[in-house]
């Protein structure tokens, strides 16, 4: 029950980052201080959703098929995640 509980939440998972394409069709979205804050969150989600089916799969030994899909996915929004947190930093830095 409870690996079949952590390979759902993990699969909504992969879905979430792909939410901010409609809400950057908004124009409000599409303002500096908002686009920020925004982007931010998702990469920070991103980051977690990584980092939560990483400690998923290795330490709860949630295995299955499904899983090392989202195993793939949600590493690779983690390291993007990562990569766009560094670059808003980064850019936060040179900007002061």
């Amino acid at each position: 029950m409870k690996k079949s509980i952590l390979t759902t939440i993990s699969t909504i998972m992969l879905f979430v980052p792909w939410t901010i394409l409609p809400l950057r069709t908004f124009d409000w979205a599409l303002e500096t201080p908002v686009a920020e804050i925004m982007i931010s969150c998702y990469a920070v989600f991103m980051i977690f959703s990584g980092v939560f089916t990483i400690i998923a799969y290795v330490k709860e030994k949630v295995q299955n098929t499904l899983m090392k899909i989202c195993l793939i996915v949600n590493s690779l929004y983690a390291v993007g995640g990562a990569a766009i947190l560094g670059l808003i930093i980064l850019q936060l830095n040179l900007s002061n």
